[in-house]
């Protein structure tokens, strides 16, 4: 929301920028930005994850009413057990189970939606924010500028995660956490809760 929430849209990205008669080896340049910080902690990153978690809210309160029903439901079965007929029981257990299904149903259904929403508010944040990253190699001259989460280490000072984040938000201004914010990513997309066994 890991997420649903596709994995918050972030893969390797490495943005490789040519300079024509620089010279090689020794004066190669290279950065890290944190691409998911960076898409998330962005003032539309903000609103986008406040979106996703009142639609996710929504969703999942929902979800649990239904789930508490259908398992009232199964404990009436259990206690009728023993005064219904065959019949008229396994009538209540298949209507059980339809509902179950139909439950699930729903479960995927509205995974798919938040998947989608969330591709839909965070597409446009990533463009930004590559292009945030192209600018600031093409100013400074970086030859390489490759995502946080594709290395295994990195110095700190090679971190350009706040001046993107500052960069995307214009003017260098906005909500972007103060410089020297360290590395911590975004707070996790809310993920739904598992899908209910149809089981009775």
């Amino acid at each position: 929301m890991r997420t649903p929430l596709r994995s918050l849209l972030v893969a390797a990205i490495a943005v490789l920028v040519s300079l024509y008669g620089k010279p090689a080896a020794a004066d190669f340049k290279v950065a890290v930005v944190d691409v998911q910080r960076a898409v998330m902690q962005t003032e539309d990153g903000l609103r986008a994850q406040a979106t996703l978690k009142k639609l996710f809210d929504n969703r999942q309160q929902e979800l649990s009413k239904r789930q508490v029903d259908l398992q009232k439901q199964k404990e009436d079965i259990d206690k009728q057990g023993k005064v219904l007929s065959q019949q008229a029981l396994q009538k209540k257990v298949d209507d059980w189970q339809k509902e179950m299904v139909e439950l699930q149903g729903t479960f995927v259904e509205y995974n798919k939606e938040l998947e989608k929403k969330q591709k839909e508010l965070t597409d446009p944040i990533f463009e930004r924010v590559v292009s945030s990253i192209k600018r600031i190699a093409g100013t400074d001259g970086y030859d390489l500028i490759v995502d946080r989460a594709t290395v295994a280490f990195s110095r700190s000072d090679l971190d350009l995660t706040d001046r993107v984040i500052q960069l995307a938000n214009g003017a260098g201004g906005g909500s972007a956490p103060p410089a020297g914010s360290g590395n911590k990513g975004p707070a996790p997309a809310p993920s739904p809760a598992p899908a209910p066994s149809a089981k009775p």
